[in-house]
């Protein structure tokens, strides 16, 4: 290690920084501590029989009626007790104020569930009682988020409740002065009813994301995450810059068991880094190799970010539509991140570690089989499951967990032929690969937890929370019979001994689960003060004019606003507050101004969008908390590593761009052939793109290659764009023959149909583009009325009339004033043309990239070609 570079945190000081930021820099000793781990436990123990399927036999109605206002008083009491609230203030001991403030604010969330007969009669209107108490609780719950999330959610929070207040002000600019609001009416809003702090996002918290952080904390404690590095780096640590290779396919699948950015890195990172800096990787390349595989786990389904969960509620969909619509740019993702550490090992000609010689085909055939072969096991259990359930329809229940059982045993039997996996030094002398066939058979039954997931979620279609409770329940049994059932197989002595062993495991990961829960906790509580502050002022709609304002109608332009205030958010608050805030501000905005320019932006696309930006607030400088922890790791400069870690991302930072204008990356309307092409061409499309900003392909890139590079990765994601310019999309119809048209046209036929008129709010006329699918009933009137579009003809202008109330258009048309004195009428009808396949634009971009190819060949000195040296 060079002396510039900072001296690497032990194992000790990285558990700390990582408790600092995810489940309490505080641990105390004796039994008060023993006190705090109980109260986490029956936090976990809650939840669980919460999203278990006998909830309602077993915990009270009044329980699961107010299970946000518990969730909350969890979270309040346990944040007290784990962060400290001072710099200075004890870590080994709890603080006497610390203690009212544990105890007031879990009393003050319980608010709710101690009077809910009194809120309930009184429709949810606070009075004075309930507003004083109501102040107290958000004081005491702005406390709780200081010390567990920083000042800047706070401080965010408090501007949107001064609003509230003072938004009446003089001092106010006119454009966004309100009514306001008497105390007993905010209080009412952000407190009592489920408007504001327990609203939507601390539901999605209490419902679904406890249980996949528990999950995740449960399989970590069980040995998955070793067992999942040591194969990634067993199947790619031999190949050049592997070490690199095997932290980016490490921290993917490590992004299953841990939804923290700043965990991944220090779990895979330990390991990784000091060899990636041993084959030649520099501590900041290093580091931001881990860092930007690490924050990319949160949008690796099928287990996301706890932001994936909230789209299930914001969007309306379900939570397998999110994650079918998130797959491919997240696969496609971490293809770039491996050819990136790839290119970046080829430049440097970095040697290889130890001696193991596998052809590169081989270990790419190795892991799609790998991956395709989970995928097909995960779909084809259906089957069986199936067969079961038809010939025993009462008692198929059992015969399943017999069977699932029967299956868990063999593996165990399997894992116990082979020595138990234990960490490798990274530093020692000598590196020795993992041996594949040998150390795969020890963990395989740490893949029925996820295939049990992944059944549940996309098979049965099961709500997330249950899907996650039965994944769990399984992991439950695992964690305490796994010792006890390899030292019996394998003839030890007393294997029942062992299963005091296996309770503490699960002890241990139920107390972890909470505690890396307090911060969700407390994000979604405090977001949703900002949420309620949108709803109950309408800020929202004035910042949207704002913004449309600032970009001049631009929809590229309000694309990296949004992206630009994502990561300025970001810079202090948790992923899941910032998509929160940016969604609930922003969202709306981008889908109108995307129709008044003519693009149909889908709603889940925005959502992604902004997800997308949310997580890249962990990577960014100055406040990158994954590039501080992995600075902490490889003993370098924590600027640095944010900075390069971003480069590395830049492919993240383009795909939101992309899917924006080309929905076919979600997989939206796509076919199952035209789903895997659009797989392959994005494929290579990203790879080209990777090339491009990295300036190197077969060798050095001259600048018009790059240049050139550029041009055809955006023609194989956006092939539409260049075909528009030979071919337009669409046929021109005259307003007054939409109907004769709509008579005329196919069902399933989309129209284009731009509706002008004057804005509900600000009376200033507007453009607006919806897509009309044509319904399967006859007749052009029966069409019409299927939209609820209601015409009348004068002279050239075809005025629209307000559309049927409960009409597939009656919301979308709602920003329009029907009765002002300008009258809304449809401009413009486009009909789709009968164009070329933007598919053929494929051809010419992948002509020009096989002529780079070949004059980089012929330039290309052959030593880039060797292998390299061990290390």
């Amino acid at each position: 290690m060079s002396d510039s570079e900072k001296r690497s945190l032990n194992e000790d000081e990285l558990q700390e920084l990582v408790a600092a930021s995810d489940s309490g820099a505080r641990s105390v000793p004796g039994g008060l501590g023993l006190f705090i781990a109980a109260v986490a436990l029956i936090w976990s123990i809650f939840q669980v029989l919460l999203a278990s399927p006998w909830a309602p036999y077993i915990l009270p109605s009044d329980a699961i009626n107010n299970s946000r206002q518990i969730h909350l008083a969890f979270a309040i009491f346990l944040s007290a007790m784990a962060y400290p609230l001072f710099r200075s203030a004890p870590k080994d001991r709890v603080p006497w104020y610390d203690w009212i403030l544990a105890v007031g604010g879990a009393i003050l969330a319980l608010y709710g569930y101690f009077f809910y007969e009194k809120i309930v009669q009184a429709g949810g209107l606070a009075d004075q009682t309930d507003a004083y108490a109501a102040l107290a609780g958000l004081t005491l719950l702005f406390i709780a988020a200081y010390r567990t999330l920083g000042p800047v959610m706070v401080v965010l929070a408090l501007v949107f409740l001064g609003y509230v207040f003072f938004g009446a002000s003089e001092v106010v600019p006119d454009t966004i002065r309100w009514a306001g609001a008497s105390l007993r009416k905010a209080m009412s809003h952000m407190w009592i009813t489920s408007e504001g702090v327990f609203g939507i996002a601390l539901g999605v918290s209490t419902k679904f994301v406890f249980l996949f952080v528990l999950f995740g904390a449960l399989l970590d404690k069980a040995g998955a995450g070793n067992y999942f590095i040591k194969m990634a780096f067993g199947a790619l640590g031999h190949l050049r810059g592997g070490p690199a290779k095997a932290a980016v396919v490490g921290s993917a699948a490590t992004g299953l068991i841990s939804g923290s950015s700043i965990a991944n890195v220090v779990t895979t990172g330990t390991f990784t880094i000091p060899l990636m800096k041993r084959v030649g990787f520099s501590s900041e390349k290093a580091g931001a190799v881990e860092v930007a595989s690490s924050v990319n786990g949160q949008i690796m389904p099928p287990v996301m970010g706890a932001a994936a969960f909230l789209m299930v509620e914001y969007v309306g969909i379900s939570y397998v539509e999110v994650i079918t619509h998130a797959f491919l740019p997240a696969i496609i993702s971490y293809i770039a991140l491996v050819y990136i550490v790839h290119l970046e090992a080829v430049k440097t000609r970095m040697p290889t570690l130890g001696n193991k010689v596998v052809k590169l085909w081989r270990t790419i055939l190795g892991m799609f089989l790998f991956f395709a072969g989970f995928a097909i096991l995960c779909y084809i259990t259906q089957f069986p499951v199936r067969l079961v359930t038809s010939m025993v329809p009462t008692g198929s229940g059992w015969i399943l967990a017999a069977l699932l059982a029967l299956v868990y045993v063999g593996l165990i039997y399997l894992a116990s032929t082979v020595d138990d996996l234990e960490p490798d030094d990274p530093n020692s002398e000598d590196v020795e690969l993992p041996d594949i066939p040998k150390i795969y058979k020890s963990g395989l039954y740490y893949l029925l937890p996820i295939i049990v997931l992944v059944y549940f979620l996309m098979i049965e279609r099961k709500s997330p929370g249950l899907s996650a409770f039965w994944a769990t329940f399984l992991l439950f049994g695992i964690l305490l019979t796994q010792r006890s059932l390899k030292a019996m197989f394998r003839g030890e002595s007393n294997p029942f001994a062992k299963l005091k062993d296996g309770l503490i495991d699960l002890i241990g990961g139920m107390i972890d689960g909470a505690r890396n829960m307090i911060g969700i906790g407390l994000a979604t509580a405090t977001a949703g003060i900002i949420v309620g502050t949108v709803s109950l002022t309408g800020i929202g709609q004035v910042m949207a004019d704002f913004v449309e304002f600032l970009s001049g109608g631009n929809l590229i332009l309000m694309l990296i606003f949004v992206a630009i205030l994502s990561l300025i958010l970001g810079m202090g608050l948790p992923t899941t507050a910032n998509y929160i805030v940016v969604s609930s501000l922003m969202v709306a905005v981008v889908v109108e101004l995307g129709a008044q320019s003519g693009l149909v932006v889908p709603l889940i696309a925005v959502h992604l969008f902004v997800f997308y930006f949310g997580i890249m607030a962990d990577v960014t400088p100055p406040v990158g908390l994954a590039s501080f922890a992995a600075a902490a790791v490889s003993g370098g400069d924590a600027i640095r590593t944010g900075f390069t870690a971003f480069f590395y991302s830049l492919r993240t930072v383009a795909l939101p761009f992309v899917f924006i204008f080309n929905t076919d990356l979600l997989l939206i309307d796509v076919t199952l052939t035209q789903g895997i092409i659009v797989f392959i061409v994005a494929t290579i499309g990203i790879l080209i793109f990777t090339s491009a900003t990295m300036g190197w392909f077969l060798t050095k890139n001259r600048i018009w290659e790059t240049v050139a590079m550029l041009v055809i990765a955006f023609a194989l994601f956006r092939p539409g764009f260049f075909m528009d310019q030979i071919q337009p999309p669409y046929d021109e119809v005259e307003p007054t023959a939409l109907e004769q048209r709509v008579e005329n046209a196919p069902v399933g036929r989309d129209l284009r149909v731009v509706i002008s008129g004057p804005d509900f709010d600000t009376l200033e006329m507007k453009d607006m583009t919806v897509v009309l699918t044509v319904p399967e009933v006859e007749g052009a009137q029966a069409r019409l009325d299927e939209w609820g579009l209601l015409l009348m003809q004068e002279g050239d202008d075809v005025i629209l009339e307000e559309p049927m109330f409960g009409t597939q258009l009656s919301d979308k048309l709602s920003s329009f004033d029907f009765y002002g004195d300008e009258p809304v009428t449809i401009s413009a009808v486009r009909a789709p043309a009968d164009q070329m396949p933007k598919e053929l634009i494929f051809i010419p971009a992948l002509a020009l990239m096989a002529l780079i190819a070949f004059l980089q060949t012929r330039r290309a000195p052959a030593a880039t070609t060797r292998e390299g040296v061990p290390a």
